[in-house]
């Protein structure tokens, strides 16, 4: 990778980029005050498009700068509240100054109910709860308001405990069930002592919580206001204090032993953002992107609640070695909760790379996945996706398939030069996307190898998760007709490139002293089709679309905090993929019959309304009876739904010849490939892609 003197050249198109917060000392008042000017001049330099410093900018860092110090709502008061409000029209001036009154006030009250907040938990917590009593508990912070006065928070505070401690005890009460029907000499416990249990859990994932509390600097909450005047901007752009290399270890090398997944702080919490492939969550298969993980448990040990917790501490209790158990509890996307074991791992590196199969129904079809846009950012000698899906598509083509299909689905983006490279592969001489950056018209970047590696039937999957190169992808085979596209209603809505400046290298020399002072990903260009469209907010709608169990959950771009608004731009100049053989009209009919048609697909459809219904809840019972009723309800409603992931007998699923020969005496590719080929045969997508093929007469 080549370094100017000023710029970390490295263009981001991944959805996201994990955020670890620098833990230092006090900090230093005048760098406090270089640093934020270097952002906004960083940001009104190069950003995509830069905001005026005005009374609408700080109206945007007030709101979600509020959002994020108390995101739910459990320790600021209103009269808190209408002081820091004062400052939401007056942060432009701030800013232009150089002063941070209103950090400084935030600061000094959040500490203030901090201490307070820590003697009303334990102060809760030492006399028992009743659960008898009908009251009830608002769990989403955007329909609560903020707490009166201080016996009103208490208040709060004591529904809010005495939520999670009947939560607890429900699970104790069914774990004590559990083992006396395996054991005969269990010793049940009381009710009362059950309660003083669960209470006493409560009492210590609290006092860790606080503990964690007690533990941020000044530094901390500084990096997380300059951030979030960064966010201002878009979602991706934001600001990096300095740290530790072991805090970027659950990047997508894939190196570290661990579970594999992508993490962002965001709101308090600790959120999925992808999965790696090959990964130990990527095997186990029920961790995805949009989770929340609140709770880390080591094996059969008592889970450490992570809400609020920084998430370099986070990782260090994920991060495990090889052969080791961690539990995790997720808050899920329709809002239910989930406890996933997994077993510790390295990523397996070959299941990172675009991997084939054959696949017959009726006909034989080529199956390509490929998870990650990789490419070799050292010029090492490592391998690229772009050649890689050449040489799948080569010895596919030896097995005579009557088809193809590219599976896109959760692939969260990667190498721009490579998605053009592939992208070439199906399609003669042409431009596959256009780029504009701030001050420039847009430049297409053009497929210049007139050959075209395959040309037959070819069908590309994608979904919610398909973001930044993937959606390059789908747009320009869609755009050039080449091939239809199937998936969730539309892929992420991700069109911008960040890239990441070290902050360092634009400091002036009497400034050394102020070293180090981090970095800033910043959002300098944007990404469009060869139609015209941008991929940003809109993504690119499928030809085909398949139910999606959480197609009625908002988690794209667009529901991001300010994310850039989708526009267009003049096409670029291309030829269409003319095949007179194929009606997609056609195909794309009878598709929507099949799919109608499908038992598997109305359950599907079900379970979407279904969650999104639940979403909608989030008024809960305080009665522990009502509460183990609705639970008990809620897991039996949700066995239905297992049918889903039931094998398809049609499908009939082998590896190539030439695979079956390089591995035939690995007895542990042969094991990961047969664990695969058992996951494919239970994807009705992909069965009803390779039914979508049949129809290309």
């Amino acid at each position: 990778m080549t370094k100017s003197k000023t710029i970390v050249s490295f263009l981001i198109l991944t959805g996201f980029l994990l955020f670890v917060s620098y833990k230092g000392s006090d900090s230093n008042p005048e760098k406090r005050q270089v640093l934020e000017q270097m952002i906004l001049d960083a940001l009104n330099t190069a950003h995509f498009q830069p905001q005026d410093v005005n009374d609408s900018l700080s109206e945007r860092i007030y709101k979600l700068y509020m959002k994020r110090l108390d995101f739910n709502k459990k320790f600021l008061v209103q009269s808190d509240v209408a002081q820091l409000k004062q400052y939401e029209f007056q942060l432009d001036d701030e800013l232009k100054a150089g002063k941070f009154d209103f950090f400084d006030l935030s600061i000094k009250i959040i500490k203030e109910r901090t201490a307070q907040d820590e003697r009303f938990y334990k102060e809760i917590l030492s006399k028992p709860f009743d659960f008898t009593t009908n009251d009830s508990i608002q769990t989403d912070p955007d329909k609560l308001a903020y707490a009166k006065d201080t016996n009103d928070l208490k208040q709060q505070w004591y529904i809010y405990l005495k939520y999670q401690t009947m939560a607890r005890l429900a699970d104790l009460i069914n774990a004590q069930k559990a083992d006396s029907t395996k054991k005969d000499t269990v010793v049940k416990k009381s009710f009362s002592q059950l309660e003083i249990d669960a209470r006493q859990k409560v009492l210590k994932s609290n006092a860790d919580f606080f503990k964690r509390l007690d533990g941020i600097t000044e530094n901390d909450r500084l990096s997380s206001y300059i951030s979030t005047i960064a966010n201002t901007y878009d979602p991706h752009t934001e600001y990096f204090a300095p740290k530790e290399k072991q805090n970027f270890d659950i990047a997508m090398t894939g190196q570290l032993e661990g579970i594999g997944a992508q993490l962002q702080q965001k709101d308090g919490n600790i959120k999925v953002t992808s999965i790696v492939p090959g990964s130990a969550s990527w095997k186990e298969g029920e961790l995805k992107a949009g989770d929340i993980i609140e709770k880390v448990a080591q094996g059969a040990a008592e889970p450490v609640d992570v809400i609020g917790m920084e998430l370099d501490d986070a990782v260090q209790l994920i991060r495990g070695k090889k052969g080791t158990q961690v539990k995790l509890t997720v808050k899920k996307l329709d809002g239910s909760t989930l406890v996933i074991p997994i077993i510790r791992d390295i990523v397996v590196i070959d299941e990172t790379y675009a991997h084939s199969a054959i696949i017959d129904n009726k006909n034989k079809i080529g199956y390509i996945r490929l998870p990650i846009f990789y490419t070799d950012f050292d010029r090492n000698g490592s391998r690229t996706c772009a050649d890689d899906v050449k040489k799948e598509l080569i010895k596919l083509e030896k097995e005579n398939v009557k088809g193809i299909i590219i599976d896109l689905r959760d692939n969260g983006g990667g190498s721009l030069q490579d998605v053009v490279k592939m992208a070439g592969l199906f399609i003669s001489q042409g431009p596959i996307v256009q780029v504009k950056s701030r001050n420039r018209e847009a430049v297409p970047l053009n497929d210049k190898d007139p050959s075209i590696i395959y040309s037959g039937p070819l069908a590309v999957m994608v979904n919610t998760n398909s973001a930044s190169a993937s959606e390059i992808f789908a747009a320009a085979i869609q755009d050039y007709k080449r091939g239809i596209i199937i998936g969730s209603q539309a892929t992420f809505g991700k069109g911008t490139v960040q890239q990441i400046f070290n902050l360092d290298d634009y400091l002036s020399g009497s400034y050394d002293s102020l070293k180090p002072m981090g970095s800033v990903k910043i959002t300098i260009e944007k990404f469009y089709r060869i139609n015209g469209g941008a991929t940003q907010i809109k993504g690119v709608t499928p030809d085909i679309i398949v139910p999606y169990v959480y197609q009625y959950i908002d988690e794209r771009e667009k529901d991001q905090d300010y994310p850039l608004p989708w526009d267009k731009i003049d096409a670029a100049t291309y030829q269409t993929w003319n095949d007179p053989a194929i009606n997609y009209q056609k195909i794309e009919a009878e598709s929507e019959k099949r799919i109608a048609a499908n038992p598997t697909y109305k359950l599907m459809e079900e379970e979407a309304n279904y969650f999104k219904q639940e979403k909608k809840k989030t008024v809960f019972s305080l009665n522990l009876k009502t509460y183990q009723q609705e639970d008990k309800a809620n897991r039996t409603y949700m066995k239905k739904y297992d049918a889903i992931y039931s094998v398809i007998p049609q499908m009939k699923i082998s590896s190539l010849k030439e695979d079956a020969l390089t591995m035939k005496t690995d007895t542990s590719k042969i094991a990961r490939q047969d664990a695969w080929f058992k996951l494919l045969q239970k994807d009705v997508d992909l069965y009803e892609a390779t039914s979508v093929i049949n129809d290309m007469k």
